[in-house]
């Protein structure tokens, strides 16, 4: 790991540190394979860091595998406070400064790509925060908190954006996301999976399947099939 600011993005799966607004914060970069990559990548931000979330949870890995299987480049990252990341928790606010940090950086080592933002859980709201702050391609939400945040005062992207949400979801209820993202204009696609809690135990190749879906009629060129 380095903690020097890449000034390339890296051809294979790296970790590495850049300098945050307030300090390091931890990245993981990796690609596609060659023969489906796109000009495109992806930010992916994980849950709530005082429960344990970090850019290794398990609903965050397999999107970042889904996005990089239709030819998307990606780079998860530890907010401060987690991991490796210095700082402490900031209830979203400075997360959100991170993220944006992030992707400035993307977009000075791959500035010709779309940007896609995608996020679990409370990293979800960090991703919607951001987003009316940012000019975005696609944007992901996975078990959006919108009762625990405050996303009735955030506005929807200005990008096509897709909700999913499992229906036995014990920490997220199902109800208030779907009732929220049906009132907010303009709507996202909403995919609500049947069985599915909320860490998608047992359903994490179905969710991958939902992501890859949701993402590949927006991206450029010809996605990977």
């Amino acid at each position: 790991m380095t903690t020097v600011m890449p000034t390339k993005f890296p051809l294979e799966r790296t970790e590495f540190l850049l300098e945050g607004p307030i300090g390091l914060v931890e990245c993981i970069s990796d690609c596609p394979e060659a023969d489906v990559s796109l000009p495109v990548t992806a930010v992916l931000c994980h849950p709530h860091p005082l429960h344990g979330g970090t850019m290794h949870n398990k609903v965050v890995t397999i999107m970042d595998r889904a996005l990089r299987e239709v030819g998307v480049h990606t780079v998860r990252m530890n907010f401060r406070g987690a991991g490796a990341s210095e700082g402490s928790h900031d209830d979203g606010f400075g997360e959100t400064d991170d993220l944006m940090m992030v992707v400035d950086w993307v977009r000075r080592v791959r500035p010709d790509d779309e940007i896609l933002l995608g996020g679990f859980s409370f990293g979800s709201y960090v991703c919607l925060r951001a987003s009316g702050k940012l000019s975005l391609n696609q944007l992901i939400l996975i078990a959006p908190p919108v009762e625990r945040y405050e996303f009735s005062e955030l506005k929807a992207p200005k990008c096509p954006w897709i909700v999913i949400q499992g229906d036995e979801d014990d920490v997220v209820p199902a109800e208030a996301v779907i009732s929220w993202a049906r009132e907010i204009e303009p709507t996202p696609r909403l995919d609500v999976m049947e069985q599915a809690g909320h860490f998608f135990h047992r359903r994490l190749m179905d969710l991958r399947g939902l992501i890859k879906n949701g993402v590949r009629d927006q991206l450029p060129g010809k996605p990977a099939a």
